[in-house]
């Protein structure tokens, strides 16, 4: 006999048991708060990054410090590396914003109060 009476007998391995597939569960669910989630926000604000970049900005592409001196199309920037050398890179080339320029602030039709003439008197 090939299969012993009390085994054949006990009928193990015949039905499922979900107590074999919690671990499973639980390792993915440890790797998804620890490894995916956070992976998946930092992939969202270098995004993000990346659309705000403007023409101005201290950028670092492929560990070469420049300044973006055009924004050529969505894709594509022209960046001053020195002093009247520009090279075109891809937006996604770019690694990290080193500092951002201030947005040019547009002109108020109402002047503050020092601007105005005083009235006679």
């Amino acid at each position: 006999m090939l299969i012993s009476p009390a085994y054949a007998q006990s009928g193990a391995g015949a039905g499922f048991d979900i107590m074999a597939l919690a671990p499973l569960v639980l390792i993915f669910v440890v790797f998804y708060f620890l490894l995916i989630r956070p992976q998946q926000k930092k992939m969202k604000q270098h995004r993000e990054m990346l659309s705000a970049v403007r023409r101005g900005d201290r950028v670092v592409v492929g560990g070469i410090i420049g300044t973006v001196a055009k924004v050529a199309s969505d894709t594509e920037l022209s960046v001053e590396i020195a002093d009247g050398v520009r090279v075109r890179v891809v937006r996604g080339a770019i690694s990290e914003v080193l500092s951002k320029t201030e947005p040019v602030k547009a002109e108020s039709s109402d002047k503050p109060a020092e601007d105005k003439p005083a009235s006679g008197g």
